[in-house]
């Protein structure tokens, strides 16, 4: 999220008369911060740097359009001039939103930034897996020609001979549903809060109970956000209702996943395999057991990594900024 990129979108969107200061900082080449491990940081789930550096730079500044820049109580505090904050993800995790409130500051974000991004990825996670193209790179780099890949009984099959289950029909979960659709593959939908579109629905998508989409699905890929309610959702009892030689997959976020019981579920069933490319903990440790398993495909949160995530981000960015500047209301409020 390169800060000349949204620069650029503002002064296209708003003029170029506006002072516009630049921060670019060091994520993604260092680690973000974690909100419960630094005092007064406590409203914060992630971000990137320090209190007194980001209001320091803020300044008198009216407007911040930021990814991953904190905001915390006590810094709301010490930025009176400050009314409108831009977070360009998701959600605002690196914002004290009840402070927010409190001073009376106004915080827009960008949902779906990353949709399709994330959905490309994740057909990309489950044919790695179905067409063992992850088995088949690591044997020849191992030096090993494994023909008995091409037998019937060893092969890949085809999305369109499988049912996937998608878990969560956000942003990210109605994009997957559409690209499965093309592959002539069956579908399932678990989410309790929305309905199926007409289009998904008359093509055929199911909208199911958890349990039947598990039992019942030959692939299982997750795309709810973290609540209380979805925390660890894939757990001993939630793996074991799944089909012996089923392919997990979790583009989404680390905490929906019990990663002891998914280790255990890989070793002795019945998971076939993995791609995970979220953690609960990142970067992951280089002694963490699911690094070392022969049936699981990692990435490092990369999924919504792509040059549209950022330019459509900063779109939407500078369209909420143009707004608050002409006096309109916002169109993705928090």
């Amino acid at each position: 999220m390169l800060p000349t990129v949204f620069r650029d979108k503002v002064v296209e969107a708003c003029g170029p008369d506006h002072d516009i200061r630049l921060l670019e900082q060091p994520w993604p080449d260092e680690p973000m911060e974690h909100g419960y491990a630094v005092e007064g940081m406590d409203g914060l789930k992630e971000y990137m740097g320090k209190a007194d550096d980001i209001i320091d730079f803020v300044g008198d500044a009216e407007m911040v359009i930021t990814q991953l820049a904190p905001f915390s109580r006590g810094m709301f505090s010490r930025l009176p001039d400050l009314k409108f904050v831009a977070v360009s993800r998701g959600g605002p995790v690196n914002i004290d939103m009840k402070a927010a409130r409190d001073a009376g500051v106004l915080v827009v974000n960008t949902p779906g930034r990353n949709a399709s991004a994330v959905a490309e990825f994740t057909l990309g996670a489950i044919l790695a897996e179905t067409r063992l193209i992850r088995t088949g790179h690591e044997s020849l780099r191992k030096g090993e020609w494994r023909g008995e890949l091409y037998r019937a009984d060893k092969t890949g099959r085809e999305l369109s001979e499988m049912t996937v289950g998608v878990v969560g029909y956000g942003n990210i979960g109605t994009k997957v549903v559409r690209l499965l659709r093309a592959f002539g593959t069956k579908v399932l939908v678990h989410d309790p809060y929305v309905q199926l579109s007409a289009e998904d629905r008359n093509a055929g998508v199911e909208h199911v109970g958890l349990d039947d989409l598990l039992s019942r699905s030959d692939v299982v890929t997750l795309h709810p956000r973290v609540t209380d309610e979805t925390r660890n959702m894939m757990n001993a009892e939630t793996f074991a209702k799944m089909q012996p030689g089923a392919i997990f997959v979790n583009t989404a976020r680390g905490p929906l996943v019990d990663y002891d019981a998914l280790y255990e579920a890989l070793v002795d069933g019945p998971l076939g395999s993995a791609m995970l490319e979220t953690f609960a903990v990142e970067p992951v440790p280089v002694d963490w057991p699911l690094l070392q398993l022969p049936n699981v495909t990692l990435t490092p949160h990369i999924a919504g990594a792509s040059v549209r995530t950022v330019t459509y981000a900063a779109e939407m960015a500078a369209e909420e900024v143009r707004r608050y500047i002409a006096g309109l209301p916002p169109v993705n409020p928090c």
